[in-house]
């Protein structure tokens, strides 16, 4: 399956479960429930229509939204970063969430390369 089209069905997952199970999730994201549970589910909010667009989109246009998708994640993998060097969020979850993010950028990126690679082959 297509890195791009794992991402985006990946992001509804978490968008998801972000919105039916908001203190969970804050839970595994920043080791306490104690945000209100809105933040999360405009959290989820956010990665639903990411992942959904993404998948409903065609050519230029969702190369376009796997670009906003890889800042967005690129700008998470930093913001957990700063967190955790500012002692905000301990490094047994920010790791993690870097991890996830840096990951989700290295998809988009397979996912762009791939969708290359198959171009060239159908012209040739």
């Amino acid at each position: 399956m297509n890195p791009v089209t794992l991402l985006s069905l990946g992001r509804i997952a978490v968008g998801v479960a972000s919105i039916a199970k908001p203190d969970l999730v804050a839970k595994q994201m920043t080791g306490s429930a104690e945000d209100p549970p809105v933040l999360t589910q405009w959290f989820g909010n956010r990665e639903i229509a990411l992942g959904l667009v993404t998948l409903l989109a065609r050519g230029g246009h969702r190369r376009t939204l796997v670009l906003a998708g890889m800042a967005v994640d690129a700008a998470d993998a930093g913001t957990a970063y700063s967190a955790m060097t500012a002692g905000a969020l301990p490094r047994k979850l920010a790791m993690p969430a870097i991890g996830v993010a840096a990951g989700a950028v290295l998809a988009g990126l397979l996912g762009l390369g791939g969708g290359r690679k198959a171009k060239k082959a159908a012209s040739q």
